[in-house]
């Protein structure tokens, strides 16, 4: 009877315990996530911007051209003979019938005798080549006197841009002698032909004001303007999107999300866009990272340009 009570109390001990066990966690099961109702993702894109502004632009034909003196006089000896002594040297400033050089006139067996070369004009010595032993004769440049007070540039513009251009035409001029500086001139001669050979129609600027510092001989890069906007509203060129065959521009809005706003470009200068309608000046507007927005797209701007580029 105990052996038959011990079992029984050994049974009901080992039921009791396989009861009480929790089973096991499988660690592969999947777990879930509360997910609130309602609750929405947006997406955040990272763009480049920049501040539109109303400025002056200037739209232009860029040629290159050399400086050289309005009027130029040749000088030439009154007879021939030996150059026996000179005067004067590249760069003086001469007055007119002064002297400048001597030509021995004078034969074997004769008496020496000095002729005197004379400056035909007053202005500046810009070239000389001869020397003093050098043979001339009358028909013999032997110099060239050069009014420097008011200098010219001449160029050559092809053909398909001469209807662009007009007399008193402005123009800006830069030199590699003064980099970062830059020169104003305007048109005063226009070729009634062209260069059959060339294609190309002469064109003659003048320094307008002259200055002192741009001499015969250098090389002018010239930008003829031939469109000037004023006070209009200036983009980057990069700003610009084509959606529906329109030409348009996302603006970033005060809570970063942008709106797409259709626009009507002006002229275009470089890497930059005269807008004529849609814009008010002062927008941000996005330069990179167009690719995937739309209107109440939200955006970040990782870069802001506010500097007015400087017209060209």
């Amino acid at each position: 009877m105990k052996k038959t009570l011990s079992i029984i109390l050994s049974v009901l001990l080992i039921l009791f315990f396989v009861g009480c066990t929790k089973p096991a966690q499988n660690p592969q099961a999947p777990q879930e996530v509360f997910n609130p109702q309602g609750s929405t993702q947006q997406t955040v894109f990272a763009v480049n911007a920049f501040l539109s502004y109303k400025g002056d632009l200037n739209g232009y034909l860029e040629f290159g051209g050399d400086v050289s003196a309005v009027s130029s006089v040749d000088v030439l000896p009154d007879t021939s003979g030996k150059i026996s002594r000179i005067y004067v040297s590249v760069g003086d400033v001469v007055k007119k019938d002064q002297v400048l050089a001597e030509v021995d006139a004078s034969r074997p067996g004769m008496t020496y005798s000095a002729s005197p070369v004379k400056a035909p004009v007053s202005g500046t010595i810009t070239s000389f080549a001869s020397s003093v032993g050098n043979m001339v004769a009358p028909s013999m440049t032997i110099g060239r006197i050069s009014s420097t007070d008011k200098l010219e540039i001449k160029t050559s513009v092809p053909e398909r841009f001469i209807s662009k251009i007009k007399l008193n035409q402005k123009a800006i001029l830069t030199f590699d002698a003064y980099p970062g500086e830059t020169f104003t001139a305007k048109v005063t001669k226009i070729s009634p032909v062209l260069d059959t050979s060339t294609r190309t129609m002469s064109v003659t600027l003048i320094l307008d004001p002259p200055d002192s510092k741009i001499k015969i001989g250098m090389y002018a890069r010239i930008k003829l303007i031939t469109d000037h906007k004023s006070n209009a509203i200036i983009i980057p060129t990069t700003a610009l999107v084509t959606r529906s065959q329109e030409q348009c521009v996302f603006v970033v809005n005060p809570d970063d999300t942008v709106t797409l706003k259709k626009v009507t470009v002006g002229i275009k200068v470089d890497d930059m866009v005269e807008i004529l309608s849609g814009l008010e000046g002062n927008e941000k507007v996005v330069t990179k990272g167009q690719t995937l927005l739309n209107n109440g797209t939200k955006v970040n701007i990782v870069s802001l340009t506010e500097e007015k580029i400087e017209e060209k």
